[in-house]
């Protein structure tokens, strides 16, 4: 083997065989070019060297222990797997050693000619776009290795990880059949290749490529992608300000690279999370909270602490039971037990996410103060929650850097397509308190060590997508909580259960949290976990897991030794920290809008008659619509009995700035002890609001109003109700009471449901979860007698029913969900026994029909789950998506374009709250803030017409707002879109056809 090294510092040969022109050629190529390294040109080798300097700091400073340890088990003995790392970085540009590469800059392309290297310059400027320098890496890379003795199976998982190091991994990676032989240069190019790959490894320690070779076990395929996204992470550092350009071959040095390296990771804030913790004793709850731990939470905690190895806990609660408590507790025993670096927390929504924000971070500062201030917020609209806004101290960025992407060569570049990234770094400034800004680039968000964001962000990771590598090694080395996991339809169940996929084959530790989990969706998260925790195609439990009491936690892993799956469930009928709550189930029919475009109105009056009898002392009321053109019907309605202090609404069509007020105002009225913040609990106050009040949502109610909905949906609602201890409440309202409606009974008692209701969540779930309530529920006074359960029934006592008019909440909850979900046919028998056949077909169809959507997204094809390297996992890949298209991919149906409202024409713009915009729409610095809050997303209709919405033209040169759109309305504030009447209301928010209001006030 040929051996080059610097000799007085001077490039010399030294080794057997060797020649001055390799050496020549190693001093030739370029890795980048003066204008992208500062200047001066990078030697190739010089950059290969640069990061694997920066992998070395990545291991040192931001690896977990788990990753650690199972590098060196693939490597082949401890201490062993830091070098091995380093070179699987280093190595990745070895491909820019080509024709193909070299050519494309005529400065560096001379310098390599006059080296002796040479190229057919128009056949290579033909071709080279057809293979560019990641697949040429793999190439190359897999010959290297072959020479230098390496086994197949190393080869195997080595070479995708270079050929991938650009986003995507494809099935092969040789040149175009056509340009065989040119693209990658023969003769003396070949030895070029082999003496670069070989004098990086001997600059590493290594006595050379064959000595790189690893020794242990085989990684797995999610240890794989983790080990990708870690590269593309150090490429990208390496790539960046901080390493300017070495053109002389005898000042490139591993010492010089390691310098260079730490310098930029100190410049950069960069480090990892908490190192290794100690294992939390038994007063951990009481260190953390404040509180002792429940009974359940204990409960969850044992769980934690009893588990073999790593593995999935399931924890199914009741509400308000403090599972999240218990969540991050468990995580701090797992990750200590289990070598985790950090914790990602999903929620199920941007609303969600802020709430939890604030808990972490607080979580977090009992474990170490200075971690509170290093958890990324990742969602859409995070510059409006208070919390982060002041951790991240404004100012002081350099503002395009906010949409800054990396191009091929690995270089920062600005974001070219229209819709920003969910997670592009819009307000870090170099002075923060913050998470490092780095992290908060464009796809890096879950690199951070600690991370609240939607559920979105991890099932983006599930995505045959561009870069999917960094998502997945955001999440491996951490302790993954997933909050209200019931909450995810069948189509977010395929991304789901495909993260969980991976996360069990990469051994991360999951928590999944729910109150109102269905069997047959706990059964399946399970098992799919195991399926790659056992890296199977498919797994099967030998038995279904009972829940044979509530609260409920399951616990899956894989025996350490026999890699075989275990599964157990533990159970306690009364570990609830309070008794249950026997809720009064009523129901009140309403005429029923068969039509979407006529949602609303219909039921209104009977609603406000309702309020009106049982608030007549006072008292607090949520009412819960299933639309939003309901909600707002109703409160107009609502507006004629009672006084505008006495009435919010709150949903997803109002500004960004108008919602955030609006729930922290719900929030603050009636959150827990609104006294200890400066409030009082109103004498009288009524919350209409959507599906935005389901779920992470502590507000306590009086009485509860709401839409007929699903049966777990609907105990979510209903957990809104008498939900703190303490309260005060009148008599008409000291005791829950919950009335459903959003209904109506035909004659001979066939059922009808609002057509946008039976569209969200179909009518074979609506029908089932009707026949739930009436099997329970009188009728409410005053309204028209709804049929009990053998009236609505041709063959009384078959539906499902409890004790008549009274749920015992949380104790009937796993009944109450199964009797929906998991018992067949319940009705026949029945004169709804047709229509839940009929139903059920029509349902099952649309199931599976999503679930096949979904399927050509994922990851990973079926029948591909057990295949042993990366190789041809982007194939058929759906691409870079970004903006609202990114939401979509992940979430069924259409998202909806989101805009920008500002009033005004042509020659003055104010922003939706009156501030005046400069000419051709300028935004000063203290108006941006207020311009944003003005952010709205339109329904899914007007998403064809928004499309076509571009930025005022003073946005176009702004970092932010030359991605968004404007929907520019007039002085009463309103447009038309599409021909329909769009208007925007403070009181109503957006307001769109018929029901169009009559001031812009």
């Amino acid at each position: 083997m040929m051996r080059y090294q610097l000799v007085s510092g001077q490039a010399q040969c030294v080794g057997e065989g060797c020649s001055p022109e390799v050496v020549a050629a190693l001093g030739a190529l370029w890795g980048k070019s003066a204008e992208k390294a500062g200047g001066v040109m990078n030697l190739l080798l010089s950059h290969m060297l640069d990061t694997a300097a920066v992998a070395e700091v990545v291991w040192d400073r931001f690896l977990a222990p788990s990753t650690k340890a199972s590098w060196d088990e693939v490597a082949g003995g401890v201490g062993r797997g830091r070098g091995l790392f380093a070179w699987l970085c280093g190595v990745h540009d070895c491909g820019k050693a080509t024709p193909a590469f070299q050519w494309q800059w005529a400065v560096g392309a001379a310098g390599v000619r006059a080296a002796g290297l040479a190229w057919p310059e128009a056949f290579v400027a033909k071709w080279a776009r057809w293979w560019r320098h990641d697949r040429a890496g793999g190439f190359i890379l897999a010959r290297v290795l072959r020479e230098a003795g390496w086994g197949a199976k190393k080869i195997g998982w080595v070479w995708p990880l270079v050929a991938g190091h650009h986003g995507t991994f494809a099935g092969e990676c040789g040149p175009p059949e056509k340009a065989r032989g040119q693209l990658e240069g023969g003769g003396l190019w070949a030895q070029v290749q082999t003496a670069l790959v070989d004098e990086f490894s001997r600059a590493l320690g290594f006595d050379g490529v064959t000595s790189v070779e690893p020794q242990g076990t085989l990684p797995s395929r999610a240890a794989q992608l983790h080990a990708s996204g870690l590269v593309v992470m150090a490429d990208w550092i390496a790539s960046g300000p901080h390493f300017g350009g070495i053109s002389d071959l005898a000042k490139v040095s591993m010492g010089g690279a390691r310098e260079r390296a730490g310098r930029a990771w100190d410049a950069l804030g960069l480090h990892g999370g908490w190192g290794r913790l100690a294992e939390p004793d038994d007063a951990v709850f009481v260190d953390r909270f404040g509180d002792d731990p429940r009974l359940s939470q204990q409960m969850v905690l044992k769980a934690a602490r009893d588990m073999p190895a790593p593995g999935l806990l399931v924890v199914e609660a009741p509400m308000g039971e403090g599972k999240t408590k218990a969540a991050l507790a468990a995580a701090e025993v797992l990750a200590a037990r289990f070598g985790a670096d950090g914790v990602f927390v999903g929620m199920p929504t941007q609303a969600t996410c802020d709430p939890m924000y604030g808990q972490v971070r607080r979580w977090l500062e009992g474990i170490d103060p200075d971690l509170a201030g290093q958890v990324a917020l990742l969602h859409g609209k995070r510059r409006f929650n208070k919390e982060w806004q002041a951790l991240t101290e404004l100012g002081g960025m350099d503002p395009d850097a906010a949409f800054a992407g990396v191009d091929e060569y690995g270089m920062e570049r600005g974001n070219d397509s229209f819709g920003m990234d969910e997670e592009c770094c819009e307000e870090i400034g170099s002075g923060r308190r913050g998470p490092a800004q780095w992290f908060l680039g464009p796809k890096r968000g879950l690199l951070c060590p600690f991370v609240v964001g939607t559920i979105d962000q991890l099932l983006f990771a599930a995505t045959r997508t561009k870069h999917v590598m960094l998502r997945m090694a955001g999440l491996v080395g951490k302790v993954v909580v997933l909050d209200e996991v019931h909450a995810a339809d069948v189509y977010m169940s395929q991304f789901l259960k495909e993260c969980l996929r991976w996360l069990g084959q990469a051994r991360v530790p999951v928590v999944l949290l729910s109150a109102t989990l269905a069997a047959g969706q706990r059964q399946a998260l399970v098992e799919a976990y195991l399926s790659g925790a056992a890296s199977r195609e498919e797994y099967a439990l030998d038995e279904p897991l009972r829940a044979e009491g509530y609260p409920c936690v399951t616990s899956a892993w894989c025996e350490p030794r026999e890699n075989e799956p275990v599964a157990t469930t533990r159970t306690g009928h009364a570990l609830s920290w309070r008794a249950d709550l026997p809720v009064t189930v009523e129901v009140m029919r309403e005429p029923v809008a068969t039509e979407q475009a006529n949602e609303g109105g219909a039921g209104d009056e009977l609603v406000a008659g309702l309020l009106a009898e049982r608030l007549s002392e006072g008292g607090c009321a949520l009412v819960i619509r299933n639309t939003v053109a309901r909600a707002q019907s109703l409160l107009t309605a609502l507006g004629e009995r009672f006084p505008p202090d006495e009435l919010r609404l709150l949903h997803a069509r109002f500004s960004d700035g108008h919602r955030a007020d609006a729930t922290a105002e719900c929030l603050n009225l009636l959150g827990p002890q609104p006294r200890e913040r400066g409030h009082e609990r109103p004498k009288k106050l009524i919350v209409v609001a959507t599906q935005v009040a389901e779920q992470s949502f502590d507000v306590d109610a009086d009485l509860l109003v709401t839409d007929l909905a699903p049966v777990d949906l609907l105990l979510q609602r209903i957990g809104r109700l008498h939900r703190h201890e303490g309260v005060e409440r009148p008599a008409r309202v000291s005791s829950p009471h919950v009335v459903v409606t959003g209904y109506d009974l035909q004659d001979g008692g066939s059922a009808e449901f609002p057509a946008a209701a039976e569209a969200i969540y179909s009518r074979y779930l609506l029908l089932r979860s009707l026949a739930v309530v009436l099997g329970a529920a009188p009728a409410a006074p005053g309204a028209a007698p709804a049929p009990t359960a053998a009236e609505a029934a041709s063959a009384p006592g078959v539906l499902p029913a409890g004790p008549v008019g009274t749920w015992e909440i949380p104790g009937r909850v796993p009944e109450l969900v199964g009797a929906v979900y998991d018992v067949p046919t319940a009705l026949a028998g029945t004169v709804w026994e047709a229509d839940e056949e009929k139903a059920l077909s029509f349902w099952t169809r649309k199931q599976l029909s999503r679930a096949d959507e979904a399927a050509g997204l994922l990851l990973t094809r079926r029948g591909e789950h057990e295949r042993p390297t990366l190789a041809g996992l982007h194939d058929g890949a759906v691409g870079t998506r970004s903006g609202t298209q990114a939401e979509a991919l992940v979430r069924d149906g259409e998202m909806g374009v989101e805009v920008v409202l500002v009033v005004g024409d042509e020659e003055r713009w104010t922003t939706l709250n009156g501030r005046v915009l400069g000419p051709n729409g300028v935004v000063a610095d203290e108006v941006l803030d207020d311009l944003l809050s003005g952010a709205v997303r339109l329904p899914a209709k007007f998403t064809a017409v928004a499309a076509e919405l571009r930025p005022l033209p003073g946005w176009l040169q702004h970092p932010w707002l030359r991605y968004s759109r404007a929907l520019v309305l007039d002085g009463e504030r309103r447009t038309l879109l599409g021909g329909i009447p769009v208007s925007y209301d403070d009181r109503l928010g957006l307001v769109t056809g018929a029901g169009h209001p009559q001031t812009g006030r």
